[in-house]
């Protein structure tokens, strides 16, 4: 078969879930307001927390941090998706393809470690409390964010270069809404059985891990939280802990279709939801589930927002 991605000058096609769509119209408003969604409550959130001294302690950092994460990867996304549509023009070069892909995988592989950092912060918060600043200091804090950051970039960077350096096949199309390893390695002409295993052993341990922390801290914290004497008590640490197990389930569910299901199980058309899922939906409704279901948060953005009205 001819190659045809010999130069960097070459070029693939992206055939998403808007092609796809019986309501293709329909489905690029949502998105699209899903989008503005998500600049608007991750942006007013990072505001908040960035004004607000009395967020500034480890639980409100690593929320700060994942509307970072979250804002950067729908950017990354979203409008090329929604603009090709709009021009008719699917077309993304080598390079920005092998671009896009690093972007993805290191802000999805970061957030699925931050989120069991989170976790932790909780479990720590509700089952150890008076440990909690010496277990959760801003060092340790910090630490998280780096580790998280640090690790995602060097196996993301080794993923998409393996990636690209495959030859591909004389067809362009890409059947997904942006570059992401699997649909990729469906045009490759060299046999990919081997990398496909090692991407499967990735998506296994970047995945499967944090959510059996996950799983582990919140089972802990429910067994505390169900021996408070207080019921106010038990209430706030009940909300604060559901709304963070609603970002698990959006966010992982998505994410373990895509690379933990074996390949056997995957079509396209599954594939372009679940990458929906967890790239624009979730952006779009974690920073919502956080500030409505969190009255820290809501009294700070009052106070934020009241004082910049005020001084306007």
């Amino acid at each position: 078969m001819e190659v045809y991605n010999s130069t960097l000058g070459n070029s693939f096609i992206l055939v998403g879930i808007l092609d796809d769509s019986g309501f293709p119209e329909l489905l690029c408003a949502t998105i699209t307001a899903l989008y503005f969604l998500a600049l608007t409550s991750n942006g007013l959130l990072l505001l908040v927390i960035t004004m607000d001294a009395r967020l500034h302690v480890p639980m409100y950092l690593l929320l700060w941090q994942l509307s970072i994460m979250d804002l950067i990867l729908t950017s990354v996304i979203t409008p090329k998706a929604v603009i090709d549509f709009l021009i008719k023009d699917n077309t993304i070069s080598f390079g920005g393809c092998a671009l896009q892909m690093f972007l993805e995988l290191t802000l999805g592989s970061a957030e699925d470690l931050l989120l069991a950092f989170m976790a932790y912060d909780r479990y720590v918060a509700i089952c150890h409390p008076l440990n909690y600043t010496i277990l959760m200091s801003h060092k340790v804090c910090w630490l998280m964010i780096a580790t998280s950051w640090i690790l995602a970039s060097l196996s993301a960077l080794g993923y998409s270069i393996y990636t690209m350096q495959y030859p591909f096949c004389k067809s362009r199309q890409i059947r997904h809404l942006f570059c992401e390893i699997p649909p990729l390695l469906k045009l490759a002409c060299a046999d990919t059985s081997t990398y496909e295993l090692m991407v499967y052993v990735m998506g296994v341990t970047l995945l499967i891990p944090p959510f059996a922390a996950i799983l582990a801290s919140y089972s802990l914290i429910l067994f505390t939280v169900l021996h408070m004497p207080s019921n106010e008590g038990r209430k706030k640490a009940l909300v604060t802990c559901s709304s963070h197990l609603t970002v698990v389930g959006m966010w992982y569910g998505g994410a373990m279709v895509m690379y933990v299901l074996p390949s056997s199980f995957h079509s396209p058309k599954q594939d372009n939801i679940s990458s929906v899922f967890y790239t624009i939906f979730t952006p779009a409704l974690n920073p919502l589930i956080y500030s409505l279901r969190n009255k820290e948060v809501t009294g700070a953005l009052k106070r934020v927002l009241g004082k910049r009205l005020f001084s306007v």
